[in-house]
């Protein structure tokens, strides 16, 4: 391996966990996910981050003294952190050896940005999980100048609130309820924010939404900026 690509990964912290085979399984790798630019980290089994790639920090926005050593769970947004802990809880257990999950990761000072996560068990000679291999794909979007140029006021203040019951996990009947609308009104919303969106169901709008800086960072419920409310 060239001093280089070696480069690229940057120093576990003193209180990560070391494990020869998984650092077997980086060094065989690294080179391709250098070249792809895809986010590559190694975790602990306590889902901390061990290392990472320049891309992976980069990415998420912080330093490696910033990310080595804390959960993974902290780069992620509180919308999507019990899946993701599930999946990774079913790895760690052994009851899978690979999962890939939607991922809603925070910046500081940045808008959020969606991914696809893959996660990886890496198994030592006993059998057991010694570290999880993480790689982050952020979605990329065609360049929309109705959606993409800026903080366009895109919605109307009942798509706000719709979007914001969706990326909520309410249900169609609970809106129709909160909003004094129509099952099928709330549908015809939906509908019209997958289109003004480009998404093809509610995930990846939520996902989209997260990505592009409609919600908040930080708040919960979900609330969408008024900067995007016309």
């Amino acid at each position: 391996m060239s001093t280089d690509t070696a480069a690229t990964l940057v120093p576990r912290t003193s209180s990560a966990i070391s494990a020869a085979r998984s650092e077997g399984f980086v060094d065989v790798f690294r080179p391709f996910f250098d070249r792809s630019g895809m986010c590559l980290a190694s975790l602990d089994p306590r889902v901390r981050v061990v290392e990472a790639n320049v891309d992976f920090f980069r990415q998420f926005g912080r330093s490696a003294t910033e990310v080595c050593g804390q959960s993974f769970y902290d780069l992620l947004h509180p919308s999507v952190r019990e899946k993701v802990e599930q999946q990774f809880a079913r790895l760690t257990e052994g009851r899978r050896v690979r999962f890939a999950e939607r991922m809603v990761a925070v910046r500081p000072g940045e808008p959020a940005f969606a991914g696809e996560l893959t996660g990886i068990a890496v198994h030592g000679e006993n059998g057991q999980v010694e570290s999880i291999m993480v790689m982050v794909r952020p979605e990329k979007y065609e360049r929309d100048p109705q959606v993409l140029t800026g903080r366009k006021k895109l919605l109307t203040a009942m798509d706000a609130r719709i979007l914001e019951g969706v990326a909520s996990g309410v249900s169609t009947v609970q809106l129709a309820a909160m909003l004094y609308l129509s099952r099928g009104g709330v549908e015809y919303h939906v509908s019209t924010l997958l289109r003004k969106l480009k998404v093809s169901n509610r995930p990846a709008l939520v996902s989209k939404a997260y990505s592009m800086g409609i919600f908040g960072v930080g708040s919960w419920p979900p609330r969408v900026l008024p900067d995007y409310v016309k």
